[in-house]
């Protein structure tokens, strides 16, 4: 490892935070974890600049008030804001939830977010009624599961498939990522992903990807394990928002190595489910052209009534790219706020772990 000496100014303590923590930790002896993660975080960007660097991302079209952009490397044009799969299961009657899902199809949101566990299904048996009568033919639809064995992932997945009513899925995620070993299980012998890449040649999936909420150096993991294995994703889904920003950052560590490798990315936990809004330092529409502002191709987010969904719509007819004064407005006005992670518990706290609550999903 080539010795760089250090500036630690306030700007590069938080670009090499998570690296110190990692040598604390005692990790950092693997060599194959410290590499990739030293490149990420000397290369990090300032927060909220990527997009105005790529063009190539930063290009999007808009059509009857929606703002499509590309996924990555797939090609595929799919809308600013994704439909969040986990709201949709909390709505208490089924046909308001099928036709909040429809009026938002109506209105150009064509990214459908789900999982297998979410609600013990009934999110996605009601994503699935919803896009019966030619609905399924206007979305690409995501949903994910949880299992780490090749036989729980399969299960999973045929579950998912008749739950959606569907022949296909267009985008399956590796749920949860959030363990330093999990990684390791999805890509093992007889692991989560054969499972997935069997079904991906037999036609039930069209594209791979991996979400997680805890930590970017379990994302770094992640990539650097597929890269190992000769794989790479189509998709990467992790919190943004303008409190990652300032703590165990997700934009910082992971969104250029995602940007490199012309990966899909996925935002979510725009407004922290909801804790960053209690902090009152930003508005809901704030967070959501926050997240667009980064080189998200979705930023996906939970809509359980029509008001929210407006508020949603809303978000995209009033985005405009933002200056770096903006920026900077809205990370100085959170960076107290943000500093110690209380208002990001799903990294500082087991609350949002819903696969440490049920380990039997993982198989």
């Amino acid at each position: 490892m080539v010795e760089k000496k250090m500036d630690l100014t306030r700007r590069n303590l938080l670009k090499t935070a998570s690296v110190s923590g990692l040598m604390a930790a005692g990790l950092a002896a693997s060599d194959g974890i410290l590499r990739p993660l030293l490149a990420s975080s000397e290369n990090a960007k300032e927060p909220n600049q990527v997009l105005k660097e790529n063009q190539s991302i930063a290009a999007q079209t808009k059509n009857n008030g929606m703002i499509y952009r590309t996924l990555g490397h797939t090609g595929e044009r799919v809308s600013v804001i994704g439909l969040g799969g986990h709201h949709i299961g909390r709505i208490k009657e089924e046909q308001e939830s099928i036709k909040l899902i429809r009026s938002a199809i109506d209105q150009g949101i064509n990214f459908m977010d789900n999982s297998w566990d979410y609600h013990n299904g009934r999110s996605e048996r009601w994503m699935g009624k919803a896009l019966k009568d030619g609905y399924r033919e206007k979305v690409f639809l995501m949903t994910k599961l949880d299992g780490r064995t090749k036989g729980a992932a399969m299960m999973q997945i045929d579950e998912s498939l008749k739950a959606l009513q569907t022949n296909y899925i267009d985008l399956m995620q590796h749920h949860e990522i959030i363990r330093m070993e999990d990684p390791d299980r999805v890509f093992a012998k007889g692991g989560a992903m054969e499972a997935v890449v069997e079904a991906q040649k037999a036609g039930k999936i069209r594209y791979i990807g991996f979400t997680g909420h805890k930590d970017p150096l379990v994302h770094l993991r992640m990539l650097e394990v597929a890269a190992q294995n000769k794989f790479r994703f189509d998709t990467v889904q992790m919190p943004l928002n303008v409190m990652d920003a300032h703590f165990r950052s997700f934009e910082r560590l992971v969104l250029p190595m995602l940007e490199k490798e012309q990966i899909g990315v996925l935002g979510m936990k725009s407004m922290g489910d909801p804790y960053i809004l209690r902090s009152n330092t930003v508005t809901p529409i704030e967070c959501l052209h926050y997240a667009m502002n980064l080189p998200t191709s979705t930023v996906i987010t939970g809509i359980d009534s029509m008001q929210i969904l407006e508020q949603a719509l809303e978000a995209v007819r009033t985005f405009k790219p933002m200056n770096p004064e903006q920026v900077m407005d809205l990370l100085n006005r959170t960076r107290e706020a943000a500093a110690k992670g209380q208002y990001e518990l799903y990294k500082t706290t087991s609350q949002f772990d819903s696969t440490a609550q049920n380990p039997s999903w993982l198989g």
